[in-house]
């Protein structure tokens, strides 16, 4: 069960870890910490039966579970906005699902050189 709620306009959510969602629920998303793949899945079930708009952040373990309601959502789009957010400890290992597939369409060096690195770009 969520510890907030932000019933006005667009929903402001985060699910992922305790401490990462304390932080989020002082700017005023309504938090699930620890949630599970099921309570994802309801959630995103729920906002899709009542039509309503949320930019929801979740961290790897749930953005990359097998859950029907977020498949369903990444491939329609809509008011629904899903994004994945690096856990809280261990930033530098996070690699986002976008790096898979840039790799798959442009192959292994495509993350590679002085526009992957941030060199030659001011």
């Amino acid at each position: 069960m969520p510890d907030d709620s932000n019933t006005q306009g667009t929903r402001l959510i985060m699910m992922g870890d305790a401490a990462l969602c304390a932080g989020f629920s002082l700017v005023g998303f309504e938090t699930w910490p620890e949630a599970t793949p099921q309570q994802l899945d309801d959630l995103l079930r729920d906002l899709m039966e009542q039509n309503e708009t949320a930019l929801v952040f979740l961290e790897p373990a749930l953005a990359r579970c097998n859950c029907a309601s977020l498949r369903q959502l990444q491939h329609r789009g809509g008011g629904i906005v899903i994004t994945e957010i690096p856990p809280l400890n261990a930033p530098r290992d996070y690699r986002p699902q976008v790096e898979e597939l840039v790799i798959s369409v442009l192959g292994n060096n495509a993350l590679e050189g002085p526009l992957a690195t941030g060199e030659g770009t001011d």
